[in-house]
């Protein structure tokens, strides 16, 4: 392997990374909006301690759709 081909693929790395993590932070920080601001009545983790099923799959489903929003958005 030539150095070339691993300061690439470290390259590579790190920038999957950071948009790995951007992402997650973009995800948790969107899902806080939803419960926060669109959905007063509701509180997330309240219902998630109590065991609610139908909350736990709202909030994956939102997740997964900000997940996408990004993966768009990061393509460029």
């Amino acid at each position: 392997m030539t150095p070339d081909f691993i300061t690439a693929t470290a390259f590579n790395l790190g920038m999957n990374l950071l948009h790995a993590v951007l992402g997650l932070i973009a995800g948790v920080v969107g899902l806080r909006f939803v419960d926060s601001v669109l959905l007063k009545s509701l509180d997330f983790e309240e219902e998630l301690k109590k065991g609610n099923v139908a909350v736990a799959i709202f909030a994956s489903t939102m997740l997964l759709f900000i997940a996408v929003l990004l993966s768009f958005g990061l393509r460029g």
